[in-house]
């Protein structure tokens, strides 16, 4: 018997003509063959693959098929890349079809019908792209032996056969730069003969700059594409195909595994990292200034009675109370390094002040900024000192209260980055473990240094007022700083948690006020056991309440001052903005930055600033980092940078001009008359 076209109704418009079809005219039970949504396009009309590229939106069918019958996923044939104007997109033209596995169900009997039903949708893009929709049924005769379809629906399977991506038999490595994407393909059968034209094609949206020209080079045994990196490069293997032609112009596509280049990650055009002498110089300036920075506000305080301690030392036990704070900020320094890079060793991408994303961290945080309040208000001591503020250095534990002290510095005044620290800290975080050692080493360094340098020449500490009751009155003044950061604690938390992380923190600001009074007690009258039970009873209550705020949910954080300009930021909107030639400020920023905040205030809320927008044009985009956003990291990543502030500003047409973290009216609208 001949065999018979199967197809179901057609769904057709000036644009496309779309059906339901199957390789088979007859199925026979417990077949397996494949169906396919065929499309049929105008000259110069278009449709999509899975990754649509800068416009545009992939096929998507649903089917309501008899029971027992199962349909598989697209089978995504190889695609080309269409250019017009400044956007890329990947698809298809001319006629092409999407299979789809169809199993027989095993009890189908001969003489009976497979019905299935499927609704679908699709995208056609010329200058204009048109959404299309269709309803479609597709009826198969049950028989005892399966017949093929005809010769016009098996000619379009073997045309989308001929674009079905085969497994690569290569090695396939990707290096990033801050700006530049490099892809190297190495083993048998690479040649100048064999490759005339070469095409990547990234699984996702964004990692490369889709509409960038890929730069071939080919030698004998490898094949390097050289091109920009787009907005959702994120560091890490990814997937895609390659499109090779070859010397008689026919074109094949290879499945790709990309995983990072083992070495420094670096090409020809544009190193990926600073030298290290140059990271390090970066780093140490960067870790200097941030101590002018208003990040450091919550450990002012600590700084303050830990320099009052210094007065009346003698000269050795002054440079040791300045080097064991020293120590204590390289420690913490090298702790977050460690864990940046232990995280991102697992596959995670995450950016420095990171911990500052925890809700169970910052609730922490501010029930420690609490304790210490109070216990410079003088409720309960510990050793006489906490946080370097000992009246007698001359004993031990006033040492390790500097050493504390250092430790607390940097924990808590590090969610923001100062100047040169962005680079340093975006360079360092793909360049080699030691390297990144070293880097945050001399950050700790620059932190340090002016505490240090007290110590180092206690000439400076000896001019401060002799001991005295004066010591007693800055303590207890200093006591007000640490309650204000435990309450702007508390605004990052309900930004994060909610209502509900609120009230546990809070609930835990009670336990640990009752916990210091407690211990403040038994420490009066030495010979009374129950205060420091219940001190304990204290204790556990605020590690339930720890176990609690682990397990909860984040909430979609409000980023704080939001200007009614300012649009939520998205790589796909960053790019579309592009593509249509507007320029773009974006900012990056979370409430845990306090340097976020006051740039906020003090100038891209001000009247200058947003009429300069408006005067030339800038869309502003505002990204809200309060809580983990791969997005956003995977934004700061692209353009070398890994922490807050970040301001960048796009010009139209060009490249991203990167803003420093310390805004001014005058630094932001200069840069928009660019």
């Amino acid at each position: 018997m001949l065999a018979v076209a199967t197809e179901s109704n057609v769904q057709q418009s000036p644009r496309a003509t779309v059906s339901l079809v199957s390789e088979y005219a007859a199925v026979s039970p417990g077949q397996e063959l494949r169906i396919g949504l065929r499309q049929r396009l105008a000259p110069h009309w278009h449709t999509y693959w899975k990754n649509p590229g800068d416009a545009g939106s992939p096929p998507s069918i649903t089917f309501e098929a008899q029971p027992d019958v199962t349909v598989g996923e697209i089978a995504w044939p190889g695609p080309d890349r269409f250019i017009i104007g400044p956007v890329a997109s990947y698809g298809y033209e001319n006629e092409i079809v999407f299979p789809m596995a169809l199993t027989v169900p095993q009890d189908a009997r001969p003489g009976s019908q497979l019905a299935l039903e499927a609704n679908a949708d699709w995208v056609v893009c010329e200058k204009e792209c048109i959404p299309e929709e269709g309803k479609f049924r597709l009826v198969l005769p049950v028989e005892a032996n399966a017949r093929p379809a005809s010769d016009e629906i098996r000619a379009a399977f073997r045309t989308a056969d001929a674009r079905q991506p085969q497994a690569s038999p290569w090695k396939a490595t990707v290096s990033a730069g801050e700006s530049t994407l490099q892809l190297v393909v190495e083993g048998e059968g690479i040649s100048t003969t064999t490759v005339r034209s070469a095409l990547y094609f990234p699984d996702s949206w964004g990692i490369v700059d889709h509409v960038a020209d890929q730069a071939l080079k080919v030698e004998e045994g490898s094949l390097t594409l050289a091109t920009t990196k787009g907005q959702g490069f994120t560091p890490g293997p990814s997937a895609g195909l390659l499109a090779i032609t070859d010397g008689g112009g026919q074109k094949r596509w290879f499945a790709l595994e990309l995983t990072p280049a083992a070495a420094a990650t670096t090409t020809t055009e544009a190193p990926t990292t600073l030298p290290l002498w140059q990271m390090a110089l970066f780093a140490f300036l960067g870790g200097l200034i941030l101590n002018l920075m208003p990040c450091v506000f919550p450990v002012l305080a600590i700084k303050a009675t830990a320099v009052a301690g210094m007065s009346g030392g003698d000269r050795r036990e002054v440079r040791l109370s300045g080097l064991f704070y020293t120590l204590g900020v390289l420690a913490a320094f090298m702790a977050l390094a460690l864990a940046l890079l232990a995280v991102r060793a697992g596959g995670s991408a995450v950016g420095w002040g990171f911990q500052f994303q925890s809700p169970l961290f910052v609730a922490a945080m501010s029930w420690l900024m609490l304790a210490i309040g109070l216990n410079l208000s003088g409720v309960f001591e510990i050793g006489g000192s906490l946080a370097g503020a000992g009246q007698d250095l001359a004993q031990k534990k006033g040492h390790a209260g500097s050493f504390f002290t250092g430790l607390l510095a940097v924990v808590v005044a590090t969610p923001c980055t100062a100047p040169f620290m962005g680079a340093a800290i975006g360079s360092a975080l793909v360049a080699p473990a030691y390297v990144s050692l070293v880097v945050f080493a001399m950050m700790g360094l620059g932190l340090a240094l002016p505490f240090l340098l007290l110590g180092l020449f206690p000439a400076v500490a000896r001019r401060l007022p002799r001991p005295g009751a004066w010591m007693v009155t800055l303590r207890q003044a200093m006591a007000f700083p640490m309650y204000a950061t435990a309450a702007w604690l508390l605004w990052v938390l309900a930004q994060q948690a909610g209502e509900a992380g609120l009230r546990m923190a809070l609930a835990g600001l009670v336990l640990v006020g009752l916990v210091a009074w407690l211990v403040g007690l038994g420490q009066h009258r030495a010979k009374t056991w129950w205060p420091r039970g219940a001190a304990l009873a204290g204790v556990a209550g605020i590690v339930g309440l720890m176990a609690a705020l682990h397990g909860a949910e984040p909430v979609a954080a409000a980023a704080p001052a939001q200007s009614a300009q300012a649009e939520p930021y998205s790589a796909e909107r960053l790019a579309a903005l592009r593509a249509e030639g507007k320029p773009v400020f974006v900012n990056m920023t979370a409430a845990w930055c306090i340097t976020c905040l006051v740039n906020e205030r003090t100038t891209l809320s001000t009247a200058a600033v947003q009429q300069a927008m408006q005067e030339h044009g800038v869309v502003y985009m505002k990204g809200d980092w309060t809580n983990r956003d791969p997005a956003i990291t995977a934004f700061l990543q692209s353009l070398g940078r890994d922490g807050l502030p970040f301001y960048a500003f796009y010009p139209a047409g060009k490249d991203a001009v990167v803003l420093p973290p310390v805004l001014t009216q005058a630094i932001v609208t200069e840069s928009f008359q660019q």
